[in-house]
């Protein structure tokens, strides 16, 4: 659900996402999160939530952890186990388009999912990129054991077709990856533009790329990386190949062993079965 937010500013959105589990140790669980866009210029964070736990079978309360956190993790976390199927296993340069707080998590991950060892920062407020990559040139090595380099990057063109990984988590609603700029062999892991309004690559990325999404439901529906260039007829829904369910399951095939010409886009809207599986995890039940 969206609200203005006052008289100027961008519209506020309000986000419920319940989900449930069935057996012997069943859980209920629900996420209320509120998106305020304006807030970067508040200094405060664009996203707050928190998450309930319940017990599925009496509808005790179990825990109340912090949304935020959990949201950028099992993000960050979707977009890593999609890599181990989309992208090369010897990519060694990621381009993180982005400076909020999923960015760190998604470089992060993707730095422990692959050898990563350049890491480049591209954000609209040059100073925060560059802020960020100072801060992980120290922590990014001592957590992974090996050496990165992490520096902010000015040319977003020449930055994503350097990358054999290109990761962004933005609130854009223009395209921030060209399909021009594409080079063989690339994959692209789209975590922000969650509304059909909005946009982090262009039609001919997405026509370019093999397609896949974290939920068919979610992604048609949500994502407007993959709405738009649906109802504009550049792709139809076939050409998705699988969802993270069809992958782990093996019932669709990422990339194929030695495909090193293939670009890979992976688009995730997120799924309230992520946010009760991470919670799960986190209260070890």
């Amino acid at each position: 659900m969206a609200e203005p937010a006052g008289p100027g500013s961008a519209d506020a959105t309000l986000l419920l996402m319940p989900a449930w589990t069935r057996g012997v140790s069943s859980h209920l669980g629900i996420k209320v999160v509120t998106v305020f866009p304006d807030n970067g210029r508040r200094g405060l964070p664009s996203i707050y939530g928190q998450y309930l736990l319940l017990d599925g079978a009496t509808g005790a309360s179990l825990a109340l952890l912090d949304g935020t956190m959990l949201t950028k993790r099992r993000t960050a976390c979707a977009s890593g186990l999609a890599s181990r199927y989309l992208s090369r296993p010897a990519s060694r340069r990621l381009l993180m388009i982005g400076t909020g707080a999923l960015a760190p998590q998604l470089i992060r991950v993707h730095a422990k999912v692959r050898p990563i060892e350049e890491v480049a920062i591209w954000g609209r407020r040059p100073e925060r990129a560059a802020d960020l990559a100072r801060e992980l040139s120290e922590s990014l090595p001592r957590a992974l054991g090996r050496a990165i380099s992490v520096h902010a990057a000015a040319d977003r063109q020449a930055a994503v077709a350097a990358a054999d990984i290109v990761s962004c988590a933005t609130l854009s609603k223009t395209p921030l990856v060209e399909g021009d700029w594409l080079r063989e062999g690339q994959h692209i892991d789209l975590v922000g533009a969650y509304t059909p309004q909005m946009r982090e690559s262009d039609d001919r990325a997405v026509w370019r790329a093999r397609v896949y999404v974290d939920t068919r439901a979610g992604a048609l529906k949500e994502g407007g990386d993959i709405v738009q260039p649906l109802a504009n007829g550049t792709i139809d829904e076939d050409d998705i190949i699988a969802d993270l369910f069809e992958l782990a399951r093996g019932q669709q095939t990422g990339r194929l062993p030695g495909d090193a010409a293939s670009i890979t886009l992976f688009k995730s809207v997120g799924a309230a079965l992520e946010d009760l599986a991470a919670a799960e995890l986190a209260v070890g039940g």
